[in-house]
């Protein structure tokens, strides 16, 4: 499968931040289809493929996840968790985008397994900037996970 064409699963409740995080993901040529869902929960059931998630279809694996810490139901944390203890995710790129800045939030996610934390930029401009450097790193250069990952049989 081509880490271009599967879609970035974006675990966010803030329907603003959303819309900045979409338009700048477009504006740096990143052509991956978003799939956004609002809570920790529904991150979850998206990665497990349950409930509405089931079709993958229609919600295929993603490419990479940008997850934020806080949101309700279960939080960033939370869901890191839950990752760690499935194998068939072991692969997965998660990447931490939070306002969060505290060192002890920071220490856990990298302990559970997020491949990068960043904390959210102020203006839409550094925000653009982010989107181009993950474009670089997490979808440009990196190889194999995302087929590796996509080939391994459903839970």
């Amino acid at each position: 499968m081509n880490i271009f064409k599967q879609p970035i699963l974006l675990v966010e409740d803030n329907d603003d931040d959303v819309f900045f995080m979409k338009r700048a993901l477009k504006e740096a040529g990143l052509e991956n289809p978003v799939h956004r869902v609002g809570d920790g929960q529904e991150g979850v059931d998206y990665l497990a493929g349950k409930g509405p998630f089931s079709d993958r279809s229609r919600y295929p694996a993603p490419a990479l996840v940008l997850l934020d810490l806080q949101m309700p139901k279960k939080t960033g944390l939370e869901v890191l968790e839950w990752i760690k203890t499935r194998p068939e995710l072991a692969t997965l790129i998660v990447v931490v985008l939070t306002t969060s800045e505290h060192p002890k939030d920071i220490t856990q996610a990298y302990k559970l397994g997020a491949r990068s934390y960043l904390v959210k930029p102020p203006t839409t401009h550094q925000l653009k900037e982010l989107v181009e450097a993950l474009k670089v790193c997490w979808v440009g250069y990196n190889e194999g996970e995302s087929e590796m990952r996509s080939s391994q049989p459903e839970a």
